[in-house]
């Protein structure tokens, strides 16, 4: 003969709106996107990630659920104790770039949105210091070959392609 099994008492079970309305009024979610120590400690994350400027990490905070103001807050305090910095992020930024192909054309535009200083993008680009008109070439020569253009309009089209990567006209102009 089986033993018989002990019934344990039901739980009193709320109706399921109930449940939800519960849920959705609890502050303690509301207080986290308030508070500058929780904000402090996503920024903390995205920048043990990589580098992020200012404006761009405020704003990434922002789109986390985070006030505006308290990601603010948290950031200016993250910058003046060294932890996050424009410069840093443009140093590194000019190199990946550069790493990729791109001329200071297009690295100036693209730092400039990410709401970073002219004078911190010049003197990254600056110390970066790469030889423009050696990565024009390079750019110019995987993505075409090494041979001359054949014609104006293909020459045309090679100008074009280097100029949306960002070269100046003279970088454009020693790559062929």
């Amino acid at each position: 003969m089986m033993p018989q099994r002990q019934r344990l008492p039901r739980p009193k079970l709320q109706p399921l709106h109930e449940e939800i309305s519960d849920l959705l009024s609890h502050k303690e979610e509301e207080d986290r996107f308030a508070s500058p120590l929780e904000a402090r400690k996503k920024a903390m994350d995205f920048l043990a990630r990589r580098e992020y400027g200012q404006t761009e990490l405020i704003r990434k905070l922002a789109d986390k659920g985070f006030e505006r103001d308290v990601a603010a807050q948290a950031v200016t305090q993250l910058t003046e104790e060294g932890l996050q910095s424009d410069q840093r992020f443009a140093e590194s930024f000019v190199q990946s770039r550069i790493n990729q192909g791109k001329g200071p054309v297009r690295i100036r535009l693209d730092l400039g949105q990410r709401g970073i200083s002219e004078s911190a993008i010049e003197l990254a680009i600056e110390e970066a210091d790469p030889d423009w008109r050696a990565l024009a070439r390079e750019q110019r020569h995987k993505k075409f070959g090494t041979s001359a253009p054949s014609d104006f309009k293909e020459k045309a089209r090679q100008m074009r392609f280097l100029q949306y990567r960002g070269f100046e006209q003279d970088h454009i102009q020693s790559a062929f």
